[in-house]
């Protein structure tokens, strides 16, 4: 049911994120949902593309991606990915998906229209229906994808862009100019490289001449995990966001590591300090309105967070336990159960992520976290979203990945050591949402579950064990509002 406009904040800035996490566990039904009561519902803008073309060719059951392939401005393009893709019925039972051509720096890489395509579908459809907030979370780490995957986002009329794992500098910037139709240039680190290897980027390869209204220019947050990054970023207009969203480390997903040298506690577990802890008010002090996320979920820290000055929170793992998200159910449904009794485990694991950032991994059988399910995968990197440019020897540009076959990675001038413990997270978290993709000898690619480090709002929300959906997860955090204005009223 929709939030009457009468109860949506005068300043229009909603008091809750829900937060992008994975791929596609944050997609457009949970935004949708959480979105209609007032607040903003965010969909992961990560591996987008991918998405698209499994689900349409798993048959698009209720026709939800065509639907709004046929709302793309550009039709060509939109009808070239039909043609290509979609499946009537689906395809057979371990039949392997097609997959996407990838990203690269090369000029008319197709990846990129499939990119801003299926990021337009993802926040139209979030969009459907309703006047609430929506936004779209992008890794700053994937750099390849970001330009044309912000541009497909505007173009379906995204209401905020909040971009972490980096540093995120040129992004409201690039906001502006897309929303423009501007051409612009995507800068892209390259190991080796002094300086970032440049990828133009223009709007109008990807409308094929198609005309277009006026697009608004989305607000960008900055995800950041210390003031620090976030005056940094202040300091300028160009690179100055519209507000920021302040992580702590039990967030799940990628976090940013320690401060000063790794040390890893008796679970091999990065030790976080009193450096790591972020002073809200030297956030308050930089005069715009910031989120607090990556701590423990409940109406109370919605109230913390309101008197410490920050316009609200951003909670993850609540909404990805609800109906509506995207994780598999069984694995809803193990994490969930596991939980209730005190028999789950999420590590903040160093070595997980390719891009060498701390990332949360639930310790789930049958997934990689099993050591045994691990080592009987074989490695192999069809996907590439966490590859990293590197300038080879004879002057051209690469790209690896330290998940990738151990003969490949070194063959590519790649550091053996760096491959210890990496877990192709490409393929688990598709895996994660039901589109993992199927091997030879009826294999399926096992999935990498991450979520935050604190689920103590379970025995809370759902005691029982019992199913929630998004807008009771919406309403009971609302309580923290209540004790904020008694808080007030008492002064």
């Amino acid at each position: 049911m929709d939030i009457p406009a009468s109860d949506i904040p005068a300043s229009g800035r909603p008091w809750l994120i829900q937060g992008g996490m994975g791929v596609g566990v944050s997609g457009w039904r949970l935004a949708r949902a959480v979105a209609r009561t007032g607040q903003m519902g965010v969909v992961s803008g990560t591996a987008l593309d991918t998405v698209l073309i499994r689900t349409l060719q798993s048959g698009d059951p209720g026709g939800h991606l065509r639907r709004a392939l046929a709302a793309f401005p550009a039709p060509g393009a939109a009808e070239a990915v039909l043609e290509r893709y979609f499946v009537e019925g689906g395809v057979g039972d371990g039949e392997r998906f097609l997959t996407t051509p990838p990203l690269t720096a090369a000029p008319g890489c197709p990846a990129r229209a499939l990119t801003a395509v299926a990021n337009f579908c993802e926040v139209w459809l979030a969009k459907e229906g309703h006047r609430g907030p929506v936004g779209v979370n992008y890794l700053e780490k994937v750099q390849l994808a970001t330009v044309p995957a912000l541009f497909g986002a505007i173009l379906a009329g995204v209401d905020y862009v909040l971009v972490g794992a980096g540093i995120p500098a040129r992004i409201p910037g690039l906001a502006t100019r897309l929303s423009r139709l501007e051409p612009v240039t995507a800068e892209v680190a390259v190991e080796g490289d002094a300086e970032p290897l440049r990828v133009p980027f223009d709007p109008a390869e990807v409308l094929g001449g198609a005309e277009v209204g006026a697009l608004r220019r989305p607000d960008v947050l900055a995800i950041v995990s210390l003031p620090a990054l976030a005056a940094y970023l202040h300091r300028s207009e160009r690179t100055r966001p519209d507000g920021f969203v302040v992580e702590g480390h039990r967030a799940g997903g990628h976090s940013a590591p320690p401060r000063g040298p790794l040390t890893l506690d008796e679970d091999g577990e990065p030790v976080y300090g009193p450096r790591d802890t972020p002073d809200f008010a030297k956030m308050a002090a930089l005069g715009l309105p910031f989120w607090i996320a990556g701590g423990a979920c409940g109406p109370e820290q919605v109230a913390r967070a309101r008197a410490a000055g920050a316009a609200g929170v951003q909670v993850g793992s609540v909404f990805a336990l609800c109906e509506e998200s995207g994780l598999d159910p069984a694995l809803r449904r193990e994490l969930t159960e596991r939980r209730l009794r005190s028999g789950l485990t999420v590590r903040n694991d160093p070595a997980a992520s390719p891009t060498s950032f701390p990332f949360k991994v639930a310790e789930l059988p049958g997934t990689l976290a099993d050591p045994a399910v691990a080592a009987g995968r074989r490695r192999v990197c069809d996907l590439g979203y966490l590859r990293t440019p590197y300038r080879a020897a004879d002057g051209t540009v690469g790209y690896r990945c330290p998940a990738e076959p151990l003969v490949s990675y070194a063959r590519k001038g790649g550091d053996p050591a760096r491959t210890e413990g990496r877990k192709c997270l490409c393929n688990g978290l598709l895996a994660a949402i039901g589109l993992g993709q199927r091997r030879p000898k009826g294999r399926v690619e096992p999935p990498v579950v991450t979520i935050g480090q604190d689920l103590d709002f379970l025995p809370r929300i759902a005691p029982g064990g019992e199913p929630y959906g998004a807008e009771s997860v919406v309403r009971w955090l609302s309580a923290g509002l209540t004790e904020t204005a008694a808080a007030d009223a008492a002064v």
